[in-house]
């Protein structure tokens, strides 16, 4: 039997790449719906620090930002089980069609809580969507050729990233934040359709991939996920003030992360074990530093520096397009580079993103000083990202893909949370100190210094030799 299982794969060495005929349809499927659902998503970023604003919840910013981590929580683990039982096409469609509504909530947003529910909504389909694609490429792919297709899916977003957030900065100065979510759910419904119309058969690879029934993973723990969402969405409500009130909700919040975190986690991840744990560690690390920079940056550039929106929005593009470029050189020029140097490179870089961002605060220095903090910390995720995602999946057990990258999409999430919560609180409590705005957020981005200084250092343990 090991013998048949083997000779498949040693075809494929040689088949020619990832627009070879066995992989042909699948690599266009994944290009064209990244493609298009990439304007949505690099649009609505940018957007949102201009609709907290308007909906007067600049000091719940970090909820709105918050509760789509929260969500991803919980898509990414029902995704990636369900993933690994039956296929990665129904959570995949599912996440498109969700995508849609979330939109629709969001436009019509009247308070800055409804605009944290879309988001939300926006973050349960994210979830299921990133696992489900990770790990379909895990099941349709040999190891080799799994770098090159990252890198594509990064490549999709080039022309989206390069068109949405500038497009959606000139129509909220010249018209409003809500005519581009209106505009983006029109938009992601072409996708949404259309993915559901080719995936109602499955292909023939996808089913050789969905393990017999006596093989696959148990049920995924749904009531362990939500409560670790709620411990995530209740610690980013805390930190917004500093009463007592908010303080409890933080406790609160706390004790579920630390309680049902674990569960959800190869054993040993917090404490860096060798192996598929130090992976997962690190994309913790490095998400909730990219994340963190991504969410206070924008915010500090419009509401202390007077920065308009269409800036923003280049400063994303610039973002996008450098993460592309960056992803694409680690999976073609740096082929043979070991994966856990380039983790270090790209986590060092990011430390310059961060001390980048704490210079731009000062109000001597041009406000593009912060802003060019995001695309060059986006240089570092695209080195370092796909890299850590191969390391993950080298490490994963057969029919496992699926457990693997939802744990690494649940590390991804918490990580986001974590380091979020942590800049946040410190800006709050620093203006409730009543030190100036740039003061707080100078000491928030200087936190950021510390979890990618100590990805440089774990990234060895995460080898994949």
């Amino acid at each position: 039997m090991a013998e048949k299982q083997a000779a498949p794969e040693s075809a494929r060495g040689t088949d020619g790449g990832i627009f070879a005929p066995p992989y042909l349809a699948a690599t266009l499927t994944f290009a064209v719906v990244m493609f298009l659902t990439g304007f949505a998503a690099l649009a609505v970023v940018p957007t949102l620090p201009t609709a907290a604003r308007d909906l007067d919840g600049v000091s719940l910013f970090p909820v709105v930002a918050g509760c789509f981590v929260a969500a991803s929580l919980f898509g990414g683990v029902l995704g990636g089980h369900w993933a690994d039982r039956a296929g990665a096409r129904r959570p995949l469609a599912l996440g498109m069609v969700l995508s849609v509504l979330t939109l629709l909530v969001s436009a019509s947003s009247v308070s800055v809580w409804q605009l944290a529910a879309g988001r939300f909504v926006d973050g349960l389909a994210a979830g299921m969507v990133a696992v489900s694609v990770t790990t379909a490429i895990g099941q349709a792919y040999p190891e080799h050729l799994r770098p090159r297709m990252l890198a594509m899916m990064s490549a999709s977003w080039v022309i989206p990233s390069l068109l949405g957030p500038p497009l959606a900065g000139v129509v909220v100065q010249w018209w409003s934040w809500r005519a581009v979510f209106y505009g983006l759910a029109v938009l992601t419904a072409l996708p949404a359709v259309a993915l559901v119309a080719v995936l109602r058969k499955p292909p023939a690879d996808e089913e050789a991939a969905v393990p017999p029934p006596g093989e696959r993973a148990a049920r995924p723990p749904l009531l362990v996920a939500a409560l670790l969402s709620l411990g995530a969405a209740l610690g980013q409500y805390g930190v917004s003030d500093w009463d007592p009130r908010h303080l409890a909700f933080v406790a609160v919040g706390i004790v579920l992360l630390a309680v049902f975190a674990p569960r959800l986690l190869p054993r040993g991840t917090w404490r860096s074990a060798r192996g598929l744990p130090t992976a997962v560690l690190l994309r913790g690390l490095t998400s909730g530093t990219y994340f963190t920079i991504e969410a206070l940056v924008p915010l500090m550039l419009i509401t202390e520096r007077d920065v308009d929106a269409v800036v923003v929005g280049v400063a994303f593009t610039a973002s996008a397009v450098l993460w592309a470029g960056a992803s694409w050189v680690q999976g073609k020029a740096l082929q043979h580079v070991a994966r856990h140097r380039l983790v270090t490179v790209g986590a060092l870089i990011m430390t310059a993103s961060a001390a980048l961002a704490v210079a731009g605060c000062f109000g001597g220095l041009p406000a593009v000083t912060a802003a060019a903090a995001m695309p060059l910390s986006a240089i570092g995720m695209g080195l370092l990202d796909p890299c850590v995602t191969v390391l993950s999946l080298k490490h994963s057990e057969p029919h496992r893909q699926g457990h693997t990258t939802s744990a690494m999409q649940t590390n991804m999430n918490l990580g986001q949370v974590v380091v979020l919560a942590l800049a946040s609180g410190v800006l709050n409590a620093c203006l409730a100190a009543g030190a100036a705005p740039l003061d707080g957020y100078r000491l928030a981005f200087a936190l950021l210094v510390l979890p990618t200084l100590l990805v440089a250092l774990l990234a060895v343990r995460a080898r994949g030799d």
